[in-house]
């Protein structure tokens, strides 16, 4: 289910023109419920912004529209959002979520690339089925033409200056977790793009391995996509699909890529180096915990080992 993600970036682009506050814009977009609700005491809000209270924050509250929707698993839904044109983001951060009529604030990772917004003005999350509020919203209420409103956030992220020093990605991912994950994969395949195209600009790019448990290959999100990243940039990318729950049969295009059971200690000794391995990891708080110790075990530094806990 989509619509025409340019026509809604346009009308959003006239919004802005007028003026550059957001709160005002998003008044107008969103309506007077939102305006009610930005005024609810902080207690009322919700928990992620507690959460990430002492997280980096832009200032701006920018409008945005639902503009496609896609069903990515079983419990997942990916929505495709045109945004104003001043917004911006690093590969890895994630929004506030604000949604008219509903109290708590959502925060969801973006898992698309600061190319992607770039090219067609437009971000894409994908959210698992939950009762809390805005995903549950997201599931049973949002249609294409449904509006929004976003913040970004987040000390996470992957975000390389031209010539800068050499780096091997290692990115190690659970469930849902993938999501900034993916943003990170695949903006790293744009700066790679640009390597091959540009003779000055060059991002000092190494490898890039990503390591993904879910319960089952329906739950990976993204498979398709990143086995095509890792055919496109064979020096490059590679990756493992971790299984924990797998009853049926694995599909031949993915059996190469899956192993049963958990990441493993081996696996991560075989893609750290201690002078150049940037690990990122996100996921539920106990695998993070137990990834974190062993790569240190391994001789990581801990200030390489960068993480997102969002359960």
């Amino acid at each position: 289910m989509s619509a025409p993600c340019g026509l809604i970036c346009t009308a959003a682009r006239r919004f802005a023109r007028q003026s550059p506050a957001a709160a005002p814009l998003c008044r107008l977009l969103l309506g007077p419920g939102f305006s009610n609700r930005r005024n609810m005491s902080s207690k009322k809000q919700t928990d992620h912004l507690e959460r990430t209270a002492s997280n980096y924050r832009q200032n701006a509250l920018y409008p945005a529209q639902v503009c496609g929707i896609v069903t990515e698993s079983e419990t997942v839904k990916r929505l495709r959002i045109a945004v104003h044109p001043d917004f911006s983001f690093k590969a890895g951060q994630w929004v506030d979520f604000y949604i008219p009529g509903v109290e708590k604030v959502g925060g969801f990772s973006m898992c698309s690339s600061p190319g992607l917004l770039q090219r067609e003005g437009v971000v894409e999350l994908a959210i698992k089925y939950a009762k809390h509020p805005p995903a549950h919203w997201v599931h049973t209420v949002c249609t294409v033409g449904s509006r929004v409103a976003m913040r970004v956030g987040g000390d996470f992220y992957f975000d390389p200056l031209p010539s800068g020093p050499a780096v091997d990605l290692l990115l190690v991912a659970g469930g849902v977790g993938i999501n900034p994950l993916y943003s990170i994969l695949l903006h790293t395949s744009d700066l790679l793009r640009l390597n091959q195209s540009s003779a000055g600009r060059r991002f000092n790019i190494g490898s890039a391995h990503l390591c993904y448990s879910a319960k089952n290959t329906e739950e990976l999100l993204f498979k398709s996509s990143i086995i095509e990243k890792c055919g496109e940039f064979p020096n490059n990318f590679t990756c493992n699909f971790h299984v924990t729950q797998q009853r049926a049969g694995v599909e031949p295009h993915l059996q190469p890529f899956v192993k049963s059971g958990r990441i493993t200690a081996e696996e991560l000794q075989a893609n750290v180096d201690p002078q150049r391995t940037l690990c990122y990891l996100c996921g539920p708080p106990p695998m993070i915990e137990a990834v974190s110790k062993t790569l240190m075990d391994l001789g990581l530094p801990k200030d390489r080992i960068l993480f997102e806990k969002w359960w």
